[in-house]
This record gives structure tokens, sequence and C-alpha cells, in this order.
């Protein structure tokens, strides 16, 4: 499990990690990432990674992969914990590694994210198709970054998280390269995690209808435009104009 910090939240961190440390049935191996810092909120037992910058937020959970590979962890699940976010129930990652493992098409499993109150949830927050029944678990093209169990073979496969992406979007840049290797995703409905903050689900949502607005079919995420303008990277061009991006294909 990986855990990016720049200590600007120890309250939050020390509150999250709480909750990580009472997860059962699963045995979870911790790297606590310090993004341009040494982390001050660590989980005992946990490997600590301390970068001299900040690589940003892809970057800093590619190091805490690889910090995990070269220590000798044999994990076939990888698990992304935002600095902030909590597990309602000790049970959790469990469930989520049961779900993976009854879908081993499934490079990634998304839990199901609810309202402050763990009842609500905002249909802008499912990350599927016909989202009028959030109950309804299903194959899913989006990745909610935060709170995520991805495969390690294949996040391996494809080379980790975009890391000339900063921050936003990367959820959506690793999904896209995961369909393009033919892995797809996994949204368990019975799995819930409450929000981390209001500002990341309006992003979320604002994203979402930005790609519902570039006119992309629903199984495409597209690559963000500040990070790639001339798509040089390995079949960016080919995969964008087969999506029918009206602006790549003007551009030839």
């Amino acid at each position: 499990m990986a855990i990016l910090s720049m200590n600007d939240r120890s309250a939050e961190e020390g509150a999250a990690q709480a909750t990580l440390l009472t997860q059962e049935v699963v045995a979870v191996r911790v790297v606590a990432i310090g993004n341009g810092c040494r982390p001050e909120t660590v989980p005992p037992g946990a490997l600590t990674v301390c970068l001299s910058k900040n690589l940003g937020i892809p970057g800093g959970r590619n190091v805490g992969a690889r910090a995990l590979r070269d220590a000798g962890d044999p994990t076939d699940w990888l698990y992304f914990l935002d600095k902030d976010a909590a597990f309602p129930r000790p049970d959790v990652v469990a469930r989520l590694v049961a779900e993976a493992e009854q879908h081993p098409e499934a490079a990634w499993v998304q839990p199901r994210l609810t309202g402050p109150d763990d009842t609500t949830i905002p249909r802008r927050w499912i990350p599927r198709l016909r989202a009028s029944d959030p109950g309804r678990s299903g194959r899913i093209a989006s990745m909610t970054e935060g709170v995520v169990l991805i495969r390690r073979e294949a996040f391996d496969a494809v080379g980790g998280w975009e890391d000339r992406i900063f921050l936003y979007h990367e959820g959506s840049e690793l999904a896209w390269q995961l369909f393009e290797a033919g892995w797809s995703g996994w949204y368990a409905a019975s799995i819930h995690m409450p929000p981390r903050h209001g500002l990341y689900h309006r992003l979320a949502a604002r994203n979402r209808i930005w790609i519902d607005y570039r006119g992309l079919p629903p199984h495409s995420s597209p690559l963000p435009e500040h990070v790639d303008r001339d798509h040089s990277g390995p079949n960016r061009a080919g995969a964008i104009r087969a999506r029918g991006c009206a602006a790549c294909a003007k551009a030839g």
C-alpha cells in the first residue's frame, strides 16, 4: 500500500493511517513517500521514502510502488491510498482483493464512494454508465486514483502512472493504458469508501463532463492536452485519432 505525503495534513494522515492499521485478513505492507520532504506521519513498520523534490502525485506513487518491489514485496496487489482517505470498516482491503480474484479480467477494483454520512450516493460519483442504480456492480472504464486496488501484474506491464502528469487526470490515463493492454476495471458497489473532500469530487465531476463534451466513446479516457500536446508518447496519436478526437484528426 502506497501513501503519499507532503506533511501538510498531519491530523488527516494520522486518522487515515489508524484505519489502515485495523485492516483484517490480508497482510498489508505500507510505504510512506515524502514528496519533497521526510514524511512525519508514518505507520509502524512502514517503508519510508524521502524525495528531494516534489515529483507530483503520479511520480511519487510510482516511486512507492518501486520501493515495495525492491524491498522484495511479493504481493499481487497495489493499493493507493490518499493521505486523508480513511477506511470505514476493517474488511475493506480484504473484500476488494476478493472482488479482484472473482474478476481476473479486471486490472483494478473501485469501491463505491459515498457521502459523508455513508448513505448518500451522488450519481456523479458512480464510475460506470447507467448510474441510476449505484448499488449495481459492474465493469468500468474510469478510476478514482486515491482509493483504488490495482493488480500488480497489470500496473507493471503498462509502466505504472504517467509521471509526466503532475496531478489530476492520471487515473483516466492509467485506465486508458490498461484498457489498451486488454484489461478492464470493476466497480464493487457493496464496498463503501467515504469521500476525502468536496473539492476533489467537484474536479472529478468536471473531468467527466469534459470527457463527454469532447464526444469520445464511453469506453475511452482522453489524455489531457497539457500533458502531451504532440502525442509523442507510445501509441498516443493513433489511439486518440481512433477515438474520434477532432483536434488531433484536424492536425493530421
